[in-house]
């Protein structure tokens, strides 16, 4: 993609001095890229009638026939017009979004990706003022995470076969999951030199590069030293990464989507709900978590939160379940 100096600029510090992970940046990207294309539109003497195309999820946007939206004005044009952006033109990118049936939670994210993209701007003195200073970030529904029950743990738990190199390693991959509540990205990134048997912990590389030390069960420890014996006892072992914990089929390292895939297999195999994601084991980590009796701030550094109010959200799903007790149990409810 032929980026702009500006974007090109933002994105670099983005990924270098924020340290942000190749997924979150290019989503900041593929924002960014969208309202180039939109403000390119939005211009003087652009074809302002010519249909809009709805932008499909960042590596569909080309195939949704807008292009790049950083080729399609001239570089020095979209430079001017990237700076001297008013409240207006942003009111007229949100109005677009919203005729395009975009969700208020995917248009936050767009105006958020905005507002640093215009911070980063204000601080190296790229333009005279912030437009977003006064626009305010749609009023969202609020959801409650979804968890599962722990019989539904259990069954998601006992489903692999451990006997083999896969199923064990897949066996392993859901215990750290539910042990620790660690995010699918920090689950691929464990090195071998991460879990401490000693301790019962493990070391996990967070957002931002920020480290923490997270406690692990001693159930989700065995799994692990089973698929570590496995693993060793392998014909292949010695062409294994000897550095990444959880590995591919081909002994390199494993990805994000590659877990997920293994996911909706055991969800299928063990009949469970298939919307069920890694995230959603996150969730029923910190829920049960919360449900025996942890304190907030504990779970709240478990998790790698770095604001409480986040964490917060699973007290709501605590509550909704006392209040359900209640009705179905008072004989005056």
């Amino acid at each position: 993609m032929n980026e702009n100096p500006l974007i090109s600029e933002f994105l670099n510090y983005l990924r270098f001095e924020r340290h942000f992970s190749p997924h979150t940046a290019k989503c900041y990207a593929a924002d960014l890229e969208q309202y180039c294309w939109f403000i390119s539109q939005d211009a003087p003497g652009s074809s302002a009638e010519t249909p809009v195309p709805v932008m499909g999820p960042p590596a569909s946007w080309d195939r949704h026939g807008a292009g790049s939206a950083l080729m399609v004005a001239d570089q020095t044009q979209l430079q001017t017009q990237l700076v001297k952006a008013d409240p207006e033109e942003i009111r007229r990118f949100l109005m677009y979004l919203n005729q395009q049936s975009y969700s208020k939670s995917t248009i936050a994210r767009k105006l958020a990706t905005l507002r640093s993209f215009y911070k980063f701007c204000l601080r190296r003195g790229y333009v005279p003022n912030n437009p977003l200073i006064s626009i305010r970030t749609p009023k969202q529904e609020k959801r409650l995470p979804k968890y599962l029950e722990m019989a539904e743990i259990l069954k998601l738990l006992q489903t692999p076969d451990c006997t083999t190199l896969l199923g064990a390693r897949d066996r392993a991959m859901l215990e750290v999951m539910f042990s620790t509540g660690v995010r699918v990205s920090e689950l691929v990134d464990l090195r071998l030199e991460d879990v401490d048997f000693v301790s019962e912990c493990i070391r996990v590389r967070g957002k931002g590069k920020k480290e923490r030390i997270s406690p692990i069960s001693p159930s989700a420890l065995k799994s692990l030293r089973n698929y570590l014996d496995v693993r060793a006892k392998d014909a292949r072992a010695a062409h294994f990464n000897a550095e990444m914990l959880f590995i591919n089929k081909h002994g390199q390292s494993l990805s994000t989507r590659s877990v997920r895939r293994k996911l909706d297999k055991y969800l299928l195999a063990a009949g469970l709900n298939p919307d069920v994601s890694p995230h959603t084991l996150r969730h029923s980590f910190a829920t049960h978590m919360l449900n025996n009796g942890a304190d907030l701030r504990s779970v709240q550094e478990m998790l790698g939160h770095q604001s409480i109010s986040t964490t917060q959200t699973y007290t709501q799903l605590i509550n909704r379940k006392i209040r359900q007790s209640y009705n179905e149990a008072h004989p005056r409810a």
